[in-house]
C-alpha cells in the first residue's frame, strides 16, 4: 500500500517536472501564447527571442517535438500522415522528424533479451553482433547467427514503456486543455487523435503483434514468387523481442542509376501490385512503406521488412474505395463527392455546395487529361486537402491508407518515370465491382440492412420511452459550457491576490508608522525595530508586486 502511494508521489513529480520542460520548450521555440492560451503556468522571467518569431511556424513545431524525445518525435510523424487534420505545410514538416537516436549499450541489450527469452545470449544464440545495425526510439537491431543461419534481433529499449506512458498521460493533460480553451478544436476531437495514437504505439511496443502481422502477410504472399516476406523465429521472439530472418538484399533507395530500365519497370509493377492486393484483395496492408522498408533480392524478388505499423480495410471501406477510384478514373464529380461525404464526418461549418464546386474545379484541372497522366494517389490527396478545408473528418485508417498510396506511387515513380498506378489498380477494382454485383452479396447486404431496420424498430420504442421517462422524473438534464470563462475566473484569481497583497502591505506599513511614533522598545539607529522592519517588509513585498506586474506585460 505504501509502495504504491510512493510509486505514485514519484510519478506525479516526473509529471510536474516533465509537464514544466514542456511548457519551457513551447516558450522557446515561440509559443509561449499557446501555454497562456491553455491556462499553463509560465515560468518566471520566461521570454522567447525575437529571432526565433523568424522561423516558419511548422518548423518550430517540429523543432518542440525532435526536442522533447521519442514519444512526441513518433506523435509528430502520426501526424504528418493525417492531412485532414492539420494544414499542409505542417504534415510535410513533421514528415522530416527522423526517429533514430544513439544506441543503448551490448550489456543492456543482453539484458533484455535475457528477461524477454529466458536464457543468456550464449545459450540462444551462435553469436550476436556487439554493435547494432539500426537504431530508434522504441528498439535496436542487431545481427545475429542461430543454428548457422543468419537472422536480425530486435530487442527494445529499457524502460521504454514507462518513458512512453509518462507521456502519454501528459498528451492526454493536453488535449484536454485544448479541448476546453480553444472551442474550434473539438471538430477534430483532440483526446480522440491522443487515444488513437496511444494505441498505435502500445501496439509498436509489443512484438508479438509486429511478428503475428508478418506471418499474416507471409501467408498471403505464399504463393506469389516476386514478393517475400522474412520468417519469424517464433521460439525467439516475445513482447520485447522478435528475431526474423535476414533479408539479403539492396533497399529500393539504394538501387544506382546501372539497373536496366526493364527491371525498374518491373520493381515498380510488382510494388504497386502487391500493395493493391493487399488493399483491395486481402484488406491488411503494410502501412510504412518507406524506401528503406522495401529490399530488392535476387530475380527481381521484392521483400518487404517491419511490420510495425499496419492497415486494415474491411468490405464497407473496400467498396467505398473502389467508389472513389472509379470517381477518379471518370473524373466524375458528383460520384467524388457522395463518397466522401459517406466516409468523412460532416462538422456544422461544412457547406456541402462549396465543397461540391471545389472538387468539380479539380476535375476540371484533369479535363481532357489521359489516364496515363493522371497521378491516381496525388488527386485523392488534393480531394484531402479539400476535406480539411471544408471540416469533414475522414477515418483515420482511410487516411493511412491515403497516405500510403502516396509513397507507393512515388516510390514506383522513382523507379520509373512512366509508372502509372491508375492502370495497374483497374484490374483490382473492376474485380472488386464485379464480385459487388455478384447476386450472393446483393441478397446477403439486402438482409444485413433488413435485419439492421429491424433491429432499429424494435430498439426505437424502448429508447424513446426512456427519453420521456427521464423528462418526466426531470432527470432530463443539458450540460452547459461557458467558453472563456475559466481563463477569466484564472485573471479574476490573479487580480484579487494582488489586491490582497497590496492591503496587507498598506496594513504593515500603517502599523509600522504607530510603531515608530511610540519611540519604545528596542531601538535600532534611534528608531523602533520593529518598525524598521515592518518598512523592510512593506519594501520587499511592494518591489515584488510591481515587478510581477511589469512581467505580465498588462499595467
Amino acid at each position: 500500500m505504501a509502495m504504491n502511494m510512493f510509486g505514485k508521489i514519484r510519478r506525479e513529480i516526473r509529471h510536474v517536472r516533465r509537464s514544466r520542460e514542456i511548457v519551457n520548450v513551447l516558450i522557446k521555440h515561440g509559443f509561449g501564447y499557446l501555454t497562456e492560451q491553455l491556462g499553463l503556468e509560465l515560468p518566471r522571467g520566461k521570454k522567447v527571442g525575437h529571432e526565433i518569431i523568424k522561423i516558419p511556424g511548422p518548423v518550430r513545431a517540429r523543432l518542440v517535438l525532435e526536442e522533447l524525445g521519442p514519444t512526441f518525435i513518433k506523435f509528430g510523424q502520426t501526424m504528418s500522415m493525417r492531412p485532414d487534420l492539420i494544414p499542409t505545410e505542417f504534415t510535410k514538416e513533421f514528415e522530416k522528424l527522423q526517429d533514430t537516436v544513439p544506441g543503448f549499450a551490448y550489456e543492456d541489450a543482453e539484458k533484455q533479451i535475457r528477461e524477454g527469452l529466458g536464457a543468456p545470449v550464449k545459450e540462444l544464440f551462435d553469436s550476436l553482433d556487439k554493435e547494432p545495425v539500426a537504431a530508434a526510439s522504441i528498439a535496436q537491431v542487431h545481427n545475429a547467427v542461430l543454428d548457422g543461419v543468419d537472422v536480425v534481433v530486435k530487442i527494445r529499449r529499457p524502460m521504454i514503456e514507462e518513458v512512453i506512458e509518462a507521456d502519454l498521460d501528459i498528451l492526454f493533460n493536453l488535449a484536454r486543455l485544448v479541448t476546453k480553451h480553444i472551442p474550434e478544436s473539438r471538430l477534430y476531437d483532440p483526446t480522440g487523435i491522443v487515444e488513437e495514437f496511444a494505441k498505435t504505439i502500445r501496439k509498436e511496443l509489443d512484438f508479438n503483434l509486429e511478428a503475428r502481422n508478418a506471418e499474416r502477410f507471409r501467408r498471403n504472399f505464399l504463393d506469389d514468387p516476386s514478393i517475400h516476406i522474412p520468417e519469424v523465429y517464433w521460439e525467439y521472439t516475445s513482447k520485447g523481442i522478435l528475431t526474423m530472418e535476414t533479408v539479403v538484399g539492396t533497399k529500393v533507395s539504394d538501387l544506382g542509376g546501372g539497373v536496366e530500365e526493364q527491371v525498374r519497370k518491373n520493381l515498380s509493377e510488382n510494388i504497386a501490385k502487391a500493395y493493391m492486393k493487399q488493399i483491395l484483395a486481402d484488406g491488411f496492408f503494410h502501412a510504412d512503406p518507406h524506401p528503406g522498408n522495401i529490399f530488392v533480392m535476387d530475380d527481381e524478388v521484392i521483400a518487404f521488412v517491419d511490420f510495425g505499423i499496419v492497415g486494415r480495410v474491411d468490405d464497407y471501406m473496400k467498396e467505398k474505395l473502389a467508389s472513389l477510384f472509379i470517381g477518379v478514373i471518370q473524373k466524375d464529380t458528383r460520384k467524388l463527392v457522395d463518397e466522401f461525404l459517406d466516409i468523412g464526418v460532416v462538422g456544422d461549418e461544412t457547406v456541402i455546395f462549396e465543397f461540391r464546386n471545389d472538387i468539380g474545379d479539380l476535375i476540371d484541372r484533369y479535363y481532357g487529361t489521359s489516364l496515363r497522366q493522371i497521378e491516381i494517389s496525388s488527386m485523392m490527396n488534393e480531394v484531402m486537402e479539400i476535406a480539411l478545408k471544408h471540416r469533414i473528418r475522414i477515418p483515420a485508417n482511410f487516411v493511412l491508407l491515403i497516405k500510403t498510396l502516396v509513397t507507393i506511387e512515388g516510390i514506383c515513380r522513382e523507379l520509373d518515370p512512366d509508372f502509372n498506378l491508375t492502370e495497374i489498380s483497374k484490374p483490382f477494382v473492376e474485380s472488386l465491382v464485379a464480385e459487388r454485383l455478384q447476386p450472393k452479396r446483393i441478397i446477403r447486404r439486402f438482409i444485413d440492412n433488413v435485419s439492421e431496420f429491424n433491429e432499429l424498430i424494435i430498439k426505437l420504442p424502448r429508447r424513446l420511452d426512456r427519453i420521456l421517462f427521464r423528462l418526466q422524473e426531470s432527470k432530463f438534464t443539458v450540460d452547459l459550457e461557458h467558453r472563456g470563462l475559466g481563463k477569466l475566473m484564472s485573471e479574476l484569481d490573479t487580480v484579487s491576490n494582488r489586491i490582497s497583497v497590496s492591503l496587507i502591505i498598506s496594513a504593515i506599513i500603517v502599523a509600522s508608522s504607530v510603531i515608530m511614533l511610540t519611540g519604545e522598545g528596542h531601538m535600532l539607529f534611534g528608531f523602533p525595530t520593529l518598525g524598521v522592519l515592518g518598512f523592510v517588509v512593506a519594501g520587499i513585498l511592494g518591489m515584488g508586486l510591481v515587478i510581477s506586474i511589469l512581467r505580465s506585460g498588462r499595467f
